[in-house]
């Protein structure tokens, strides 16, 4: 047995070296804090002011920065601190909206140990007796920095003796102290309070940035995300920084290799956009078994209710940016974007707006009802057989014009027509719209007649273009009466195409071209030549027409 005692106790120079000790995992939302206002996304408008501020020192005594959670309340308020209190490299710097973070004081502050900075959260401090703290402490000169700065997070739940303590000091402060305050609901800050403060309203992050931040993040941190997924995250994240961070972060430990949007999907519970369109297909062509067979294959696949409905009001909403030619979302894949774009083609504004609201009625009923499911069948119930019914400015019009309303639909399908009781269709566009009138639909054919251009007459395929707003049931009208006096299913289309002037109006271009031809005769030149100032009041060629026979 050796002597010695490095060999005793195993402290030999032959030792091999111990490992560094692992880092904890810091979560993305703190790993990738701003710690600059360049890295503060989102809110330039309020950078400039303060650097405008600082650089014309004209620094407010208190700061209020109000919004949505994650939106960079708190980041921002520890970035003034940093910038009033930043020395720079040489230790011999101002004021400035770029604090060099390297600087004692700029560390001190990042890492939460400066003794001048003192950062409390009221939701747990909301007493007299804090803000009694606060008070006493600002008399004293700052210990190291340029200024004393007190950061109160949640600020609107100090209680109201709480506030009241603190209006004389945060009116008149001294010169070497800043109150930063931060809160999610602003309307709880008493108006004496806010008077005092340089408020800033910190906006919601855009989708398109959060989700460009989020593809810099994933590439810093070795991550494939694709970019539909990082749509995904930013939509889901809802304006904040910090929750997006979050889901990502979920969704990199969710994913083997890479992120994909189905995994995003799957791990937020969001329904397959697919299944989803293939539901609404279902629904606008009035299949009511297929529908609900669809919403029990998404509740069987862990796919909420909810989760559902709202997929179709996202539909909706995607068919109605469409309509009106709105900016793409860049969560949409080329699937969805023609299939909205194909829908907004067929569907009145009318239809869209209807479809809307008894989706979000029934998005309502699921959140309410103690059995969601059922309640989501029942609210798709609803849409289809609400699609059945005439629109309520149809049957005023109807009603209006004498013509009787239709009969409540029955419960069972309508029944073919009876043999020797269909009739061939017309052949012209013209003669479509006397048969109309003649078999008692006078409404229809008055709007044919004034409102809609043809743009293709095939039967029995009809397709129009309206000149002026009909409502959304029109073409399915149309189509119904159509298959009711010819026994065929026809395809009714309202659409943007060009299209040829409506009949009424060739029949105004008719009446003007004969009126300017009765203008220019020579007989009728003459009498206005001798009779200034005459107007044609009216003519008839009946007199003409039997002389010339």
């Amino acid at each position: 047995m050796s002597d010695s005692p490095e060999e005793s106790f195993g402290l030999g120079l032959d030792e091999p070296p111990q490992p560094a000790k692992a880092q904890p995992y810091r979560v993305l939302a703190r790993k990738y804090r701003p710690q600059s206002f360049a890295e503060l996304i989102g809110q330039d408008a309020m950078v400039q002011t303060l650097g405008n501020a600082i650089k014309r020192d004209r620094l407010a005594h208190a700061f209020l920065m109000t919004g949505v959670r994650g939106v960079g309340k708190t980041s921002t308020a520890r970035l003034i601190a940093k910038a009033l209190n930043c020395v720079g490299p040489d230790g011999n710097g101002g004021p400035t909206i770029d604090p060099c973070g390297i600087c004692e004081p700029c560390r001190a502050i990042a890492e939460g140990r400066h003794i001048d900075v003192v950062e409390m959260d009221a939701a747990s401090h909301t007493g007299v007796d804090d803000v009694r703290e606060i008070i006493e402490a600002v008399r004293y000169a700052a210990v190291s920095a340029r200024f004393k700065v007190y950061i109160v997070d949640e600020v609107h739940m100090l209680s109201k003796n709480a506030f009241n303590a603190l209006l004389k000091t945060l009116e008149e402060p001294p010169a070497h102290v800043k109150f930063l305050f931060a809160t999610t609901e602003v309307n709880k800050v008493p108006v004496t309070v806010l008077s005092r403060c340089q408020r800033f309203d910190l906006r919601r992050i855009p989708a398109e940035q959060l989700a460009a931040h989020f593809a810099e993040v994933s590439r810093k941190e070795g991550v494939e995300v694709e970019p539909e997924a990082l749509a995904l995250i930013a939509r889901a994240a809802e304006g904040s920084a910090r929750d997006g961070l979050s889901i990502l972060d979920q969704a990199i430990a969710h994913g083997e290799a890479g992120v994909s949007a189905e995994q995003v999907r799957a791990m937020l519970g969001l329904s397959d956009r697919g299944a989803i369109r293939r539901l609404l297909g279902l629904l606008l062509s009035g299949d009511a078994p297929g529908a609900l067979a669809a919403l029990r294959n998404q509740y069987d696949l862990g796919v909420e209710p909810s989760a559902v409905v709202r997929g179709l009001l996202e539909s909706v909403h995607g068919i109605t940016r469409a309509k009106v030619g709105g900016a793409q979302d860049p969560a949409q894949s080329a699937e969805e974007r023609e299939a909205y774009s194909d829908w907004a083609s067929r569907l009145s504004y009318a239809a869209v707006h209807r479809l809307w609201q008894l989706l979000l009625k029934g998005l309502a009923e699921v959140h309410q009802a103690p059995m969601p499911l059922e309640a989501a069948e029942m609210a798709l119930l609803r849409v289809i057989h609400a699609s059945e019914l005439p629109d309520p400015a149809v049957l005023a019009e109807r009603l209006g014009s004498g013509e009787a309303a239709p009969a409540a639909p029955r419960a069972s399908a309508p029944a073919a027509p009876a043999a020797g009781t269909t009739q061939r269709a017309p052949a012209t566009f013209r003669g479509l719209i006397d048969f109309l009138d003649a078999n008692g639909k006078p409404l229809i054919a008055q709007q044919l007649h004034d409102y809609c251009g043809l743009v293709r007459y095939d039967p029995p395929e009809l397709v129009v273009r309206p000149v002026k707003p009909l409502s959304g049931d029109f073409a399915r009208d149309l189509a119904s009466a159509l298959k009711a006096m010819t026994g065929t299913q026809w395809q009714v289309t309202a659409s943007d195409e060009e299209a040829e002037p409506t009949l009424l109006d060739q029949e105004k271009a008719d009446k003007e071209k004969l009126r300017q031809s009765v203008l220019e005769a020579p007989l009728v030149a003459a009498a206005f030549d001798a009779f200034p100032g005459a107007e044609l009041a009216g003519y008839s060629l009946e007199d003409d027409d039997k002389r010339s026979g």
